[in-house]
Parts: C-alpha cells; structure tokens; sequence
C-alpha cells in the first residue's frame, strides 16, 4: 500500500464536488487496476491504521465474510471501526478545504507482487499529479478522533494506551462485532 498525502478544496474550480474528485480515483483506479480509497486525514492516527484497516478488510473479503461489496468501501468500515457505510463515510472527503490521505493498493488482484507494486507506484504518482501534495498524516483532530470512536478520558486513563493503540483496537473490533 502507497499513501498520498494531499489537500484537497472540495467546491473548487479543480473539484466543484466530491463526485469530481473522486472520479479521479476512480479514473485511475480502473487505469491502474488498484484501488485508492480517500480518507480525511484528521480521523487517520497513522500509516497502521490504514495499514491494519485493509488487513483485515482484505482477510475478511477472503473467507467470504465482507460487509461491502467494493474493497475501497470495505477498508473504510475498517478504518472507521463501523458496519454502517453512512458512518464510516464521515471519514471521507467533504465540503470546503480538507488535509486527505488516499490509500493506493494493488494487491489482490491477478497481478503478481512486483506487477501490484508497479501497479501501485504508478497509480500514487498519477494520484499525486493530480493533487495539491500536503503532509497531512499524523496531524489527526485529537477531539475529533475521540469523539469519533468514542474514546473517553477515562478509557485513556484506564487503559494507559495511547489514541492510535484504542484506534487500532476499534479497527480490529469490527470482526468480533459481526
């Protein structure tokens, strides 16, 4: 997997709606064969979140058990740790001006290894050409991640765990929520 970082103004002459934008991903996802799924960075805690989100997306589609019918929908009920697609959408991008990550993956596929990460280097470059490059992972909202997966000051006092370690334990919950 290959991350983007980018910003994106969604109302822009470049994006006039979020359908102009993601008909780019679309555009070279089916160029490339990969798929690119956009995040709003201020919800990613980290590259494993997005990381162990696709994991377990791609291993639940594997025994037949996905929630979602498209793999990019799937990593996203991940990440955002939810069944309901309308929840997890809330991690995409919107309206105005938005720091977003895209997750560009070419695995599982026909492609062999070398064949999906050629796939996936060339997709990211196509992705980033078409985008305002930005460092936007690792700045994530700590209010709005909280709120987000319900993470309470007494959970982080309880836990002594950090945000990403609660993040991560939401992602990997949504097996065990079936």
């Amino acid at each position: 997997m290959r991350l983007v970082e980018a910003s994106v103004e969604i109302g822009s002459e470049r994006f006039p709606d979020v359908g102009s934008f993601l008909g780019v991903l679309e555009e070279v996802s089916d160029a490339h064969g990969v798929t690119a799924q956009a995040f709003d960075a201020r919800y990613v805690v980290s590259e494993r979140h997005l990381e162990r989100a696709l994991e377990l997306a791609d291993r639940e589609r594997d025994r037949g058990a996905g929630i979602a019918r498209d793999r990019g929908i799937e990593m996203t009920l991940y990440a955002a740790g939810r069944r309901q697609i309308d929840r997890a959408l809330e991690m995409g991008v919107s309206a105005g001006e938005t720091p977003v990550v895209v997750a560009v993956d070419g695995a599982n596929s026909e492609a062999d290894d070398e064949e999906s990460e050629r796939r996936e280097r060339a997709a990211a470059e196509a992705i980033g050409e078409r985008l305002v490059r930005a460092e936007t992972l690792g700045s994530y909202d700590d209010d709005r991640v909280r709120s987000f997966y319900d993470i309470g000051a007494a959970e982080l006092d309880a836990t002594g765990a950090g945000i990403e370690a609660l993040v991560l334990e939401r992602v990997a919950l949504l097996v065990v929520e079936r």
